[in-house]
């Protein structure tokens, strides 16, 4: 399994953390998995209502440990 593509989005208030997100994994293509940053406490209500609604898997989510603000790993099924 490949890398995942890298997304920062810290310091952009939603929907911009979404929307980066959706145009990497439109990129990624099937099976593509996609690391995204962000600190809009939106995010985490936006991201997995976006990934479920596209039929992704948010494979791993939570906090950052050394700064504040979200991570998540978002897949695109093969």
């Amino acid at each position: 399994m490949s890398e995942p593509i890298f997304i920062d989005a810290r310091g952009h208030r939603c929907p911009v953390p979404t929307l980066r997100l959706r145009r990497a994994l439109e990129e990624a293509g099937p099976g593509g998995r996609v690391r995204l940053l962000a600190d809009d406490p939106m995010a985490r209500i936006d991201v997995p209502h976006f990934a479920s609604e596209k039929g992704y898997v948010v494979a791993d989510s939570g906090e950052l440990t050394s700064e504040p603000g979200l991570f998540f790993v978002v897949a695109r099924p093969a």
